[in-house]
């Protein structure tokens, strides 16, 4: 199956999960709770509120190549926004690729996305765990804070826990 037969295929719109391809074109569901949702929002928020220049875009479909992910929260700058702006998904990574990783996730799933995104030309992959903890990484390593972002908390929290 490709991208675009997923994305208007009427029987797959306004489902509770997160739909992504595996490179056998197979669909792959993830459940979504309120609290990956909760940080999805918080994290994008914050993204608008640290960063004046590009994009925070949720679910964003990336090619990949293990077929299409959809990073959770990505920030993405003009010149590449320019680039992707009429695909499907994207081409190239947004600069900044973000997953919230649920219960359900192993280490592993989240390890392999970390690959796949930054082979895809992400410089940054964060990860939220389900405490509010973020970890930030690059093509090297983990980062103490985000290179991109540097003023973005190592956790999430709710808005009176500020």
């Amino acid at each position: 199956m490709e991208w675009q037969t997923v994305c208007e295929n009427q029987y797959l719109q306004n489902l509770p999960f997160k739909i992504e391809l595996n490179k056998w074109g197979q669909i792959v569901m993830s459940p979504v709770k309120i609290k990956h949702s909760f940080y999805q929002g918080r994290i994008s928020a914050l993204l608008n509120t640290l960063i004046s220049e590009g994009e925070v875009m949720p679910e964003c479909a990336i090619q990949t190549s293990d077929g299409i992910k959809v990073a959770d929260v990505a920030w993405i700058s003009e010149k590449r926004f320019d680039l992707i702006l009429e695909e499907t998904s994207a081409s190239i990574a947004p600069e900044i690729c973000i997953e919230v990783k649920s219960e359900s996730n192993t280490n592993e799933e989240i390890e392999f996305k970390k690959k796949l995104y930054l082979e895809a030309q992400a410089q940054e992959v964060w990860f939220c765990d389900p405490n509010g903890n973020m970890k930030f990484f690059n093509q090297e390593k983990e980062l103490k804070i985000s290179l991109l972002v540097p003023d973005f908390p190592k956790q999430i929290k709710r808005r009176y826990q500020q």
